[in-house]
């Protein structure tokens, strides 16, 4: 028996296809955490993830793998996610970004879903304009913690899939202009920045069945559009009522006419393995595409 052999119901190839497969996380804090583990513990190979912070005594409560060592030296989150797939999956392909996602784009290019688990609203609607423009899922997950008056407190969360064009974040009412411009107010009236372990394996678990499904589906057809609402006091996921209304509605948020690199030509392009590209040199494939469009047009 192999070591994934209790998980062979995926498919008679699933091994090889997570081992192949490379997965971005955003976001290696309570809920990003939890889905590295899963993943790593799933067979998952390739892997690049972002955060730019540093493991401090109030993440203990919920960033797995996380000691209290690791707080001593204020280790990199991102060094603590890949000490961890080490630890299940010695040879997997690890690029960590301590820094900003959005200062590894082209990492994130490479990945075959990308999952958000990010605070900020900003981030979200980057993340998933930047999946969308590269025909990337995108999965994102998220909590909060509202005040019931004198009868304590509400955790909800949500978890929701992003497909090039199907509904979208904003489709879904997650993301609102009003929402961009009023991030103080995101985390509801428990406090800065509420967080707890549970809520976020629960959310992280949903997440990364729903990657799972897209990857080496276990049942008939991959999902195209999901919405699924967490009520932590009640302990249950239902589907929110607005998937029934917007499922199989085209998103008119992200036209599906803009999406791909604006300077992608098939006629020029080689076929070229990820490994391969992660590592070329060729100046006109590692800049971004807007440089490239900025020395097309004035070189």
């Amino acid at each position: 028996m192999t070591r994934l052999e209790r998980q062979s119901f995926l498919g008679a190839n699933s091994e090889n296809i997570l081992r192949s497969a490379t997965v971005g996380i955003v976001g290696a804090g309570g809920g990003g955490s939890h889905i590295v583990q899963q993943f790593a513990h799933m067979g998952v190979g390739g892997y690049v993830i972002a955060d730019p912070d540093f493991i401090e005594d109030t993440n203990t409560n919920r960033l797995i793998g996380g000691t209290l060592d690791d707080v001593a030296v204020a280790r990199p989150k991102v060094d603590i996610a890949a000490r961890l797939i080490r630890g299940l999956q010695p040879d997997a392909r690890i690029v960590l970004v301590p820094v900003n996602w959005q200062d590894a784009v082209e990492d994130f290019k490479q990945c075959d879903v990308i999952v958000g688990a990010v605070d900020s609203f900003k981030d979200r609607d980057e993340l998933e304009r930047f999946a969308r423009r590269h025909l990337i899922p995108y999965v994102d997950i998220g909590m909060d913690v509202h005040a019931i008056g004198g009868a304590g407190h509400l955790v909800t969360g949500q978890v929701i899939l992003s497909m090039p064009g199907e509904p979208c974040l904003r489709c879904c009412g997650l993301i609102t202009d009003e929402r961009l411009t009023q991030e103080a107010q995101r985390y509801g009236a428990a406090g800065s920045r509420p967080q707890v372990v549970w809520s976020n394996g629960v959310l992280a678990s949903t997440a990364v069945a729903i990657v799972t499904q897209i990857l080496t589906p276990w049942f008939k057809g991959p999902p195209a559009f999901v919405f699924l609402d967490y009520d932590g006091n009640k302990g249950s996921i239902t589907l929110n009522k607005r998937m029934a209304m917007l499922n199989g509605c085209a998103c008119a948020h992200h036209p599906m006419d803009e999406t791909g690199d604006p300077l992608f030509d098939i006629r020029i392009q080689q076929f070229r393995p990820r490994s391969a590209a992660r590592n070329a040199v060729d100046p006109t494939i590692t800049k971004p595409w807007w440089q490239r469009a900025w020395d097309w047009l004035w070189g």
